[in-house]
């Protein structure tokens, strides 16, 4: 994000000490737009979220602001600008900023938002504020009990316009802006600018100047948009596995209902992460106090709705979890703009399950971002990673000094503990809780299906044709598939999940095993995989093409584990023993057929009446054989 110097010249004496007190020392491209712009006409902002344009509402009002006027007298307020917010919580958000930016101006702000106190917004609004920042609703109240005269208001500033109208707050701005002189300013600010907000400007603004902080459609450089293929009855695992993964993270986890919001506040709590929740169903206090202790670092993931989460301005967010597909390319840029900001890397992670990946990509394909498709974490790795970071944090340089007690109690420990130093650290890790944190969970690892090829017509599939982590597939030869695929949206259009490119095929360099299990059993590529690992005693990296048949399948393992395999996957098991492997020696090269293979029988040349008989047909019920009568 471009930055500009903060300087005396460019913003004025009184701007200029407020920035420094609050250690600024530079602006953000859409704050230096709107500060060299003609502030005397109506602006229609746009900008990444995130981008500082909350200081540059602020940076709008300030020439209406620094011209003096007689303060007004009498019961109704009557400020000279007005601010319009979707949200509670961004009414507030801007109320903070413009407070601090406005403070040596002199300008008062006051915020008139729902789930406050009637009382105490007349006593405030009593003060004669020269900017509100009000939630349509309230701010119509206000207006219709006589509390606010919006009669002197010299602009009015609609920020997120996109949202407001989501929230069905067109007919309330109407009534605002009715109730507002025809000579007003009017900026708009927002991260989109769909047709509904077009129409609406070009309605209310009169020869607007465009301003583009990040030109509009641009996406975020600073955030890595990522899709994690999920069973949707293992959402939750999935959740907490990222969480894991991204240990310390600051995170916002985005679900679409209130009902979703507690049960994922409860059952991560009882995970034993430190979690708070806000949605619209409770009340103010509770969900400041949410946000707040959000803000202050004591809770690490946030769970919110869309609604509840317009305000939050949490600089250090570095992770946004979807718990589901966002309904539209808008809502995705506002949920995703959470992190990333203020020039800081973030990460936008969304679970799909598998029949919502091609929306999936066109979703983020119309919202112009590229995104990768990655492997869920597995729980081995987790723990890997969770071990490393305990070592590092428990061998690295101690911050500061330690005290003389704490030097003292460690050499007295080593000294004493000998050779029981190992048990005596073990011990200490235990009892301060270091290792006894959530625990991964076991979520099975999918990945997509391959683009089919075009099937003749009459012709009848064989089997399911899917992917396998080994990363071979089964149809029109073979194919590779990279795990991580970037995706890049082209000219604006929803980016199109490629097919795998096929590459040459190592004669040999696989051996070919049937196993007795097919569709009509429950099979499918992931299941197989994870019994023939188990089974076989190898790893999904040394099995190859899978192909599932009605009653039976065949797999393929690297030919320099066949042996190793064949020796474990025909061992009784109990947990599976209707799971049969055997080798299939036309796929083994002659001379190769491992021990145990059954040699290849010669086929009996038919009679002249078997001969004479139609060939044989795959019927409804699978296998071969003549159809069964109905």
């Amino acid at each position: 994000m471009p930055l500009h110097d903060a300087t005396p010249e460019l913003l004025g004496p009184s701007l200029f000490a407020a920035f420094e007190a609050k250690g600024f020392s530079t602006l953000t491209a859409v704050q230096a737009a709107v500060l060299e712009a003609d502030r005397a006409r109506d602006l229609r902002v746009t900008s990444q979220t995130g981008s500082g344009k909350t200081v540059a509402i602020g940076l709008s009002l300030v020439p209406l602001l620094e011209t003096p006027r007689p303060r007004p007298s009498g019961p109704s307020a009557r400020p000279r600008a007005l601010v319009i917010t979707p949200t509670r919580e961004l009414g507030r958000q801007v109320e903070d900023e413009l407070r601090w930016l406005f403070e040596r101006l002199p300008a008062s702000v006051t915020a008139v938002t729902g789930g406050a106190s009637y009382r105490d917004e007349h006593r405030a609004l009593a003060r004669q504020p020269e900017v509100i920042v009000a939630t349509p609703g309230r701010l119509v109240d206000h207006l219709e009990q006589g509390s606010i005269d919006a009669s002197m208001v010299e602009a009015v500033v609609l920020d997120e316009a996109d949202r407001m109208l989501d929230m069905g707050f067109s007919e309330a701005i109407e009534t605002i802006l009715g109730k507002t002189p025809d000579a007003r300013r009017t900026h708009l600010v927002s991260a989109t600018f769909p047709p509904d907000v077009q129409r609406l400007a070009d309605r209310i603004q009169r020869d607007p100047l465009r301003l583009e902080g990040t030109r509009l459609g641009v996406a975020n450089a600073d955030i890595q948009h990522v899709l994690y293929l999920v069973d949707p009855a293992e959402r939750l695992d999935a959740l907490v596995n990222l969480l894991l993964a991204h240990d310390g993270a600051r995170t916002l986890v985005f679900t679409r209902t209130r009902a979703g919001v507690s049960e994922l506040d409860e059952a991560l709590t009882d995970a034993g992460f430190a979690v708070a929740a806000i949605s619209g169903e409770m009340a103010q206090r509770e969900r400041t106090r949410a946000l707040d202790s959000f803000k202050r670092g004591n809770l690490r993931v946030l769970v919110a709705t869309d609604v509840a989460a317009r305000g939050i301005d949490v600089q250090d967010v570095t992770l946004v979890l979807h718990m589901e597909l966002p309904s539209d390319p808008d809502a995705y840029t506002h949920r995703s703009g959470r992190t990333g900001r203020a020039g800081k890397k973030g990460t936008s992670a969304v679970l799909v399950a598998p029949r919502e990946l091609r929306r999936a990509g066109q979703l983020l394909g119309r919202a112009r971002v590229p995104f990768k498709l990655l492997p869920m974490p597995t729980p081995a790795a987790i723990r890997k990673s969770e071990d490393e970071r305990i070592v590092a944090r428990l061998t690295s340089e101690a911050e500061g000094e330690l005290d003389a007690r704490t030097t003292e109690l460690a050499r007295r420990l080593v000294a004493a503990a000998g050779d029981r130093l190992e048990a005596s650290v073990a011990r200490l890790l235990h009892e301060s809780g270091l290792t006894r944190g959530p625990s991964p969970r076991d979520v099975r690892i999918l990945l997509p299906e391959p683009a089919r090829p075009a099937r003749p017509v009459g012709a009848r599939p064989s089997g399911r044709l899917m992917p396998v982590p080994g990363g071979r597939f089964d149809a029109g030869g073979p194919r590779t598939h990279a795990p991580v695929t970037d995706l890049p949206p082209p000219g604006g259009e929803a980016p199109r999940l490629p097919p795998p490119p096929r590459a040459p095929r190592a004669e040999g360099d696989f051996a070919t095993f049937q196993v007795s299990w097919g569709m009509q059993h429950g099979a499918d590529p992931r299941r197989l995989v994870a019994i023939l690992c188990r089974k076989g005693d190898v790893t999904s990296a040394e099995i190859g093409a899978i192909r599932v048949g009605p009653t039976s399948s065949t797999v393929e393992v690297r030919r320099d584990r066949a042996e190793h395999f064949l020796a474990h996957a025909t061992r009784p098991d109990a947990r599976d023993p209707r799971v049969r492997v055997r080798p299939l020696p036309a796929y083994w090269e002659p001379g190769e057929a491992p021990r145990g293979a059954a040699p290849e029988r010669p086929r009996k040349r038919p009679s002249e009446a078997e001969a004479a008989l139609p060939p044989e047909r795959p019927h409804k019920g699978g296998g071969l054989g003549p159809p069964r009568r109905r």
